[in-house]
Parts: structure tokens; sequence; C-alpha cells
């Protein structure tokens, strides 16, 4: 799954926030006013806003630069201590200015319930001084980074001038540039390769209804014609719709779960998006991901990470097959799906005929190469024509049986072929696995697979273990 991913580098820049919060137990109403009076038990102190983006990413093992702006006060100390936290976030783009309130939101909690939130914040616009600090700051991160995430709070860091060469850098070094937009409109945002706004947002920039799925698709073909970049549309318990400019579309459901608090969901889903892209996995695979971390994300109370650890395991919960035997169609879709959650997919292929140890294995050798092992079988007729008319001893249907029960084989597929080299074209396995009595060049549809990006991978085999072997001691023992 995600643990394998070797993600690369991310610059992250726009409004940082210090988010706190306050938690105690409320008992009784105060005798001053019809208030809850709380018996405070602590404050929280968690980045915020761009901070949160970064802190999500760097949760999935993302090395992160940090671009923003902070005052001179009491509240940049403690978003810089909370960040302290995060090792992988370097801080060195933060800029510190004399004329910037570090925004705060402090927000009084009783067990799940937010009782109320206490905004501090001064917007200004920028000066050319700190503009200009921003732009540079941002420019040298870009020489160095893979995907670019421009978090907008509409406090004023992200002007018109700062996204616009932010965005600038990030098209001339080719990289992706994502946006999680707060303007009235996205044309600000020209030149970005993907921007993810809200349903509200959505419908707001666009004055349009996005609740079915044929009305977000609408407003997000709509929405990309404001900047002229593909669209992510996050839509609650209705869960994501990715647009693309060549019209073609990805709804992806969102997995039921109780929802404690929607803060930072957004922050999660970009930070997601962007990790998975700086991986180079495709921004489809990237969308699914984010679906399964924003779910996760929404469980947990106040601003909050999704580890690689919590994520991965929610990506397996999703994909379960369990040994079934399926058509290669069926299959190749399968494997897809597998794909799209960050799954490595094994293909490995055999008669089967009697199940030895050997076999066992090698089928678990070649598990240990992925996240999903796929099992292709000769058919009857196939085994047929290359063991003899004496076999297979055990019909197609038997075998697919005994081999979709092993716990290590996840899906099992016929082919009547002399190779299953049909199969491998339709799946495009990210590993093909053969026994070490091969050489990578013997194994049919590897040079396939790695000109897909794949690899071939041998195991060892048990010596003097063999089906024919078995049918001889048969004969011997008078059992046959």
């Amino acid at each position: 799954m995600i643990d394998d991913f070797r993600f690369g580098r991310i610059t992250v820049i726009g409004d940082l926030l210090l988010d706190q919060y306050v938690s105690g137990s409320v008992s009784r109403i105060s005798p001053e006013a019809p208030v809850p009076v709380l018996l405070n038990d602590g404050i929280r102190r968690v980045p915020g806003g761009a901070a949160n983006v970064a802190v999500n990413a760097a949760a999935l093992g993302v090395e992160v630069r940090l671009i923003g702006l902070v005052g001179h006060d009491e509240a940049a100390e403690q978003l810089k201590n909370a960040l302290d936290e995060w090792p992988s976030v370097h801080q060195e783009g933060i800029i510190s200015s004399p004329g910037w309130t570090t925004i705060t939101k402090t927000r009084v909690v009783s067990g799940l319930q937010q009782i109320v939130r206490i905004d501090v914040e001064k917007v200004v616009p920028l000066n050319e001084d700190v503009r200009q600090r921003l732009i540079q700051a941002a420019k040298k991160a870009i020489e160095d980074t893979d995907v670019v995430v421009c978090s907008d709070y509409a406090k004023g860091v992200l002007d018109d001038a700062v996204l616009k060469a932010v965005i600038a850098a990030g098209r001339e070094k080719g990289i992706p540039v994502l946006v999680d937009p707060k303007r009235r409109t996205l044309e600000a945002y020209a030149g970005a390769t993907l921007v993810t706004p809200n349903r509200l947002e959505a419908e707001q920039a666009t004055g349009q209804s996005a609740r079915t799925d044929a009305e977000v698709l609408t407003v997000a073909k709509a929405l990309s014609g404001q900047f002229g970049g593909d669209v992510l549309i996050t839509r609650s318990e209705d869960g994501m719709t990715l647009w693309r400019r060549d019209g073609t579309y990805q709804h992806v459901a969102a997995r039921k779960s109780e929802v404690f608090d929607v803060s930072g969901a957004g922050d999660t889903v970009v930070a997601t998006v962007a990790s998975v892209l700086s991986a180079g996995e495709d921004l489809e695979t990237a969308v699914v991901i984010a679906t399964a971390a924003a779910s996760l994300s929404v469980g947990k109370l106040g601003t909050a990470t999704v580890s690689k650890e919590e994520l991965s395991r929610e990506l397996g919960q999703e994909i379960p097959e369990n040994g079934a035997l399926v058509t290669v169609q069926e299959a190749t879709r399968i494997a897809e799906n597998w794909r799209r959650h960050g799954a490595r997919v094994v293909f490995t292929n055999g008669c089967f005929d009697l199940v030895h140890p050997g076999h066992i294995s090698l089928l678990q050798a070649a598990a240990r190469h992925g996240d999903k092992l796929i099992v292709a079988l000769n058919t009857d007729r196939s085994v047929a024509a290359l063991k003899g008319a004496s076999r297979p001893i055990q019909k197609e249907e038997a075998r697919a049986t005994v081999i979709g029960a092993l716990r290590a084989v996840d899906l099992v597929i016929l082919f009547d072929e002399e190779t299953p080299l049909e199969a491998i074209r339709a799946i495009k396995p990210d590993v093909l696995v053969k026994g070490s009595d091969y050489t990578e060049d013997q194994v049919v549809g590897g040079d396939f697979v790695k000109s897909c990006g794949g690899r071939v991978a041998l195991v060892d085999l048990v010596n003097g273990q063999s089906t024919t072997r078995l049918i001889q001691n048969m004969d011997k023992t008078g059992y046959a």
C-alpha cells in the first residue's frame, strides 16, 4: 500500500494559522448570565491553515517546505513550537513581520461539542517588501520540489502578485500546482493544475447548484473555465468528484463514518493529493487515497492529521477481495481499483494441479512482493495440452477453489491460451513472479510488465516438490 510509496518534496505556501482548543467539562450554568461554565482542563495548540496542510503531508512521510507570514507576537512562537514537532516541515520560509498579526482560532470544547470559537486576526494588505520576500522564498523552495500547494484562507498572504509568481514558478519547472481556494471566483488561480473547492465554494463561485452528480459536473466544467485547470470538488458525505480538462471525470464515494469535526478536512485532502502526486502516482489514484484520508480526518475532533499507518489500514479495508474466481475482465477492473488505493498488484501463474508445499512456498513468496496477489490458472484444456491427456488430476473449478482459499491469494483467474500473456497485458501487474528455475528473460510477459514500469521477481523453489513426483509416488504405492 502507501507504505511503499517513495514520496518526494512539496512546497506549501499560504495563510498560517494557530488553532487552539480549550477543553473541559460543563456541568452548570453561570449565575451571572445564561451561559455554560467550562471547568478548564487544558489547552492544545496545533498548526492550522497552510501549516495544517504541511503537517498533514509530513504525517504521510513527505518533506515539506512551508512558506507563510507571522507577526512578532506570542502566537507566532506558539505556532513555530507546534511545527517543531514535525522535523520534516522546514520553517525557513516563514517570514516574520511586525506589521502582521499571527492569526489564531481558539475553540472552546466540552466533550465533542464546540461551544464557541474566538478568532484573533488583523488582515492588512501586504507591503511590497514582505510580498517580495514571500515570492523569493517560494521560488527558492520550488527549485527543489515536486509539487506546489497554495493554501488560500483569504487572509492576505496569497494576493494576486504572490499567486501569479508562485504559479508561474511551478509551471516553469513543469510540476503540479494545487490550490485550495477561498476566492469568490477562481480567475486569480489561472495557470494552476488543480483547484480543490468544497461544494459550497463551488456553488458560490458559479452561482449554480452542485447537489447531484450531473450538477457537480456542470459546475466543475464552469469552474475550470474560470482558471483553465482540473477541478476536484469535495462533497462532504457524497465523496469527491474529479473533473479533468479533457472531459473525463471520476466520482469517488465517501466511506460512511461518524463525523465529529470537519475542521481542516480540506487541508487533509489537498495535502494527501499533493503527497501522492509527489510519489509519481496519477491524479485519479491521489483522489481515491485522499477520499479515504478525509473520512479519517472528519472522524477526529478538531484540526488533526492522518498518519500513513492509519491511511494504509483504511485503504486495505476498502479492497477486501479474498480469493474469488473471476474473469480476466473483472480482474482487470479490480486490479485498477486496487492500484487507485495505492496497492501493488502481483501476478503469477501455473497449473497448480495437486497443491504441495512447493506451491505454497511460491505463492507466499509472491505475495510478499506486493499488496494483492492474482493467480492465473491454466484451464483443463491448457493443462492437457502442456502435460498430456492424463492431466489435470483436478478440474479447474476445484483447483481454483483450493488456490483461492489460501491466505496469500486475493484473486484467481483462468487462462486457456498456451501462456498468460493476454491476461498480463489486460491486468498490467506491478510485479510478475515466477520460480527461480526461470531466468528473467524467459518469463512470459516480463518485457511488457517492465515497459509499464513494473518488475519481474524470481523466487526460490522448494527442492523435490512437484505434482509429477506426487503422481509417480501414487503410482508406486498403488494409490493412483
